[in-house]
């Protein structure tokens, strides 16, 4: 018999009870080939969900195209299937076939899975037309760490009728409390050609752990022993150009454990840990007097990333609107990207990389993470090897939080230790999130309060960092953020990211965001961003940023938008803004106060095309001149088996103490031979190191939890400036791995 959701109440136009949707999953001993063909009858015994309503572009209106999902387990495994009927399957997006590329441009089908019931962490699975995987941790309950792998299988078939997907989720790959019979649970379909996102249960627009139904009759799943063992074997052959040129050749075994304590609470122990086949970093230009961010890739460092995350550092301060927000208007653009991490107790990246971002040797590591009850636990232990006179250095890096109030949480976070210096170094802060997506009328509030004090060897006094927010992301209508940070001078995070000291500064957005509800234009937003900074020794501005933005969408994607930007940069020394490659010249802004406006305007397409783009131009006053800045970034996926993407960025500047230009140019090519096989080819160059670099990387994947990698690395650069480039180095990495589970 055919178990069907039982929601508590009928869906409603408003939304109301929407949040207490409940399914009772059987249990079928028996296992489905995952082939994304749905005929097989054990499916029959499926709980069954149909009643799922549009989320965007009117939320909780009918979709325009059929949905149906069953579900069932047995002691191993959670198993799901999706019937997507569509009245016209030959427009249905399906451009991705490579394993490990991000899948929203396409059509797709996803489940959220919260197995605590916690509402504030969970899983996402999903998968488009041609069968390919992505996955993600849910991180302050809405915000993705898309970085995480988990072993699971998927399938996907198209037909005259639209497409199916069928997905197995091993309870190996999950953490939960196998003494909780009820998870939480919610449904996602997007539909591209039309802009068009359907889900289960929804409030505000918002569809995450924290907005889910609830799935209960889970008993009796096994985790195994809760062991994965992960051999990997690295091949690597390196030859440099200049200086001491010679090569050098070496055989690299490692080794990465993971075990399960408790059905909840993970370890994992890392053994001359190898990072050679993690993609390249993209360039960035910088025409500031502040450090650049760059983000986390590494495998290790991500499992479980979301519970070391502090006080929403590093996200804007506050969670993006869910499905279908339209992402454009969301986040406080005025904010420097670095400038928005500025602060974070923790980033990884200081581990196992040097200053240049040469990579360092880890000779082991354990990681102790999971969840108790309302108890979030993290632990990190490094050691990493000498280099550059710095000593073999342990590292230790401890997190843990408390679930308060329906959404909310607690919580401490200790470091110790300086993997870039030989000086001792610690920190210990303290972090409060609010969250209530329940107010009346569909409103959300969120708010945060963090406090942190570093310990380093020879520096007293002027060490702490604290701030605090309050917002009201809302995905229609009024939305704003008010957030403010405190980072003194001697505040020295060794584990952690700081751009700029000894200052306070102030974050302002609000703007208001209508639905046209119309046969062209979707939605348009108009608001204001302001961005604050000011000495903490005389209570002067160092920097201010105000913008005025408008944007409009429509119906496929497509958007354009526009800002007035007002920024004033007040200058206590000279700053060198440029160097030449050769060091011949230099372009020195003197000490001073400036005031500058400038205009920016952009367009872009939807990414579901077939050519995609973005262009944007940016002009105006520079300081004491004039800068003129534009960006093409184009995209052509002729068929799922080819891909070409470039990307180029100009900046002219032009000032009374020196005129120059700086460039950015990418290009990246991909062939796709099969959903395991494919061949990525990255090639970038910047005309401030006269460099070229290049990165093939021929990836096979035949199933989750095992895959081989060829990466080969070319550096070239034009020393003399004359367009006659030379190497300088090059390697070739050979890398494979197979994970065992017990």
């Amino acid at each position: 018999m055919q178990a069907e959701a039982q929601p508590a109440s009928d869906r409603a136009s408003s939304g109301a009870g929407n949040a207490d949707k409940v399914i009772a999953l059987p249990r079928v001993e028996a296992v489905p080939l995952i082939d994304g063909v749905l005929d097989e009858s054990l499916w029959t015994q499926a709980a069954l969900v149909d009643d799922l309503h549009q989320i965007n572009p009117i939320e909780f209106s009918e979709p325009s195209q059929h949905s149906e999902i069953r579900l069932f387990y047995d002691d191993e495994a959670l198993y799901v299937a999706a019937r997507l009927w569509d009245s016209d399957p030959d427009r249905i997006t399906a451009q991705v076939l490579r394993q490990g590329e991000g899948t929203f441009n396409d059509d797709q089908f996803a489940i959220i899975i919260d197995p605590y019931l916690d509402r504030r962490s969970g899983y996402r699975f999903q998968v488009n037309p041609n069968g390919v995987r992505w996955d993600a941790l849910y991180q302050n309950t809405v915000n993705l760490e898309a970085n995480w792998e988990g072993i699971w299988q998927a399938a996907a078939t198209r037909d005259e009728q639209g497409w199916n997907a069928e997905m197995a989720i091993p309870f190996k790959t999950l953490s939960f409390n196998p003494n909780t019979t009820e998870w939480g649970v919610n449904f996602e379909r997007t539909i591209q050609r039309n802009a068009e996102t359907v889900g289960w249960v929804s409030r505000n627009r918002e569809l995450n752990p924290g907005v889910a139904g609830t799935a209960t009759g889970l008993t009796g799943l096994e985790q195994g022993r809760g062991l994965d063992i992960v051999p990997s074997v690295t091949a690597r052959g390196e030859r440099l150009f200049t200086g001491s040129a010679g090569s050098d050749t070496n055989f690299e075994p490692s080794l990465d454990i993971f075990y399960k304590f408790t059905p909840s609470l993970n370890g994992a122990f890392t053994l001359n840990t190898d990072f050679s086949a993690t993609e390249v970093d993209d360039r960035q230009v910088n025409l500031t007097r502040f450090n650049l961010f760059f983000p986390e890739k590494r495998d290790f460092f991500l499992q479980d990333a979301d519970i070391f995350e502090f006080g929403r550092i590093g996200t804007g301060g506050f969670s993006r609107p869910g499905s279908g927000q339209g992402s454009r208007e969301a986040g406080n653009p005025a904010i420097p990207r670095a400038a928005s991490q500025n602060g974070r107790p923790f980033f990884s990246r200081r581990i196992g990389l040097s200053r240049s971002g040469q990579p360092v040797d880890i000779e082991y590591g354990g990681k102790l993470s999971g969840r108790a009850g309302r108890w979030n636990l993290g632990a990190l232990a490094i050691r990493q090897d000498e280099f550059e006179g710095v000593e073999a250095t342990d590292i230790f890096v401890g997190r843990v939080t408390a679930n308060v109030l329906d959404e909310s949480a607690l919580g401490v976070i200790v470091t110790d230790g300086d993997p870039q210096s030989n000086l001792d170094s610690s920190l210990v802060g303290a972090d409060f999130r609010y969250r209530n997506s329940r107010l009346p009328g569909g409103m959300l509030l969120e708010s945060q309060l963090w406090y942190q004090q570093t310990d380093t060897e020879g520096v007293t006094g002027d060490d702490r960092a604290f701030g605090y927010g309050i917002s009201i992301p809302n995905a229609v209508g009024l939305r704003g953020t008010l957030s403010s940070r405190q980072i003194e001078d001697n505040f020295d995070p060794a584990v952690g990211f700081v751009n700029r000291t000894g200052i306070r500064d102030y974050a302002l957005d609000f703007g208001y965001r209508t639905l046209l509800n119309g046969r062209v234009f979707r939605s348009w937003y108009a608001g204001y961003d302001g961005y604050r900074v000011e000495r903490l020794d005389t209570g002067s501005v160092e920097s201010n940023v105000d913008s005025i933005r408008f944007s409009v969408n429509n119906n496929t994607g497509d958007a354009s938008f526009a800002r007035l930007i007002t920024t004033r940069e007040v200058l206590l020394e000279d700053f060198t803004i440029h160097v030449a490659p050769d060091g011949s010249g230099r372009v020195v802004i003197p000490a001073g106060d400036y005031t500058f406006n400038e205009m920016l305007l952009g367009v872009q397409t939807g990414n579901q095309r077939r050519f995609a783009g973005r262009a944007n131009m940016r002009r105006g006053d520079f300081y004491t001149g004039e800068r003129t800045t534009a960006g093409v970034n184009l995209a052509w996926r002729p068929s799922e088996h080819f891909m070409l993407e470039a990307g180029y960025t100009i900046n002219e500047i032009e000032l009374p103490e020196g005129e120059f230009t700086v460039r950015l140019s990418q290009l990246r090519a991909g062939v796709v031979f099969s959903s395991t096989l494919s061949w990525v080819n990255l090639v970038q160059y910047d005309n401030v190191t006269e460099t070229v670099g290049f990165n093939s990387r021929l990836h096979w994947i035949p199933e989750a939890g095992r895959e081989g990698f060829i990466v080969f690395n070319h550096n070239l650069t034009d020393f003399d400036r004359n367009d006659s480039f030379n190497s300088t180095s090059a390697d070739v990495s050979l890398k494979f791995n197979h994970t065992w589970r017990f």
